[in-house]
């Protein structure tokens, strides 16, 4: 499911009242808010859904595949999905 596909069902689940435009302010909202919680406190946790958690990569060699040469790839920050147990169950 893309994000066009994810706002159309978003407004099927509104009702015929909400508009696509709506939904997709909605669906905006909902990605803003959950990049906001992440960037402030480290997690945002949705109780049936899952968390989001930021993790830390460490600093490591590659290999580029094309020349095969050794490269360096600086340390960084991720965002991490743990599913919780609601979204578990409908797999």
């Amino acid at each position: 499911m893309n994000k066009a596909e994810l706002v159309i069902e978003v407004q099927k689940q509104l009702g015929k009242d909400t508009s696509k435009a709506q939904a997709e302010r909605a669906v905006d909202a909902f990605i803003d808010a959950i990049k906001k919680g992440v960037k402030k406190d480290k997690a945002v946790q949705l109780i049936g859904f899952g968390t989001f958690s930021v993790t830390k990569r460490a600093a490591r060699t590659g290999v580029n595949p094309k020349t095969g040469e050794k490269i360096k790839i600086a340390a960084s920050k991720t965002v991490k999905f743990k599913p919780g147990a609601g979204l578990k169950a409908v797999l």
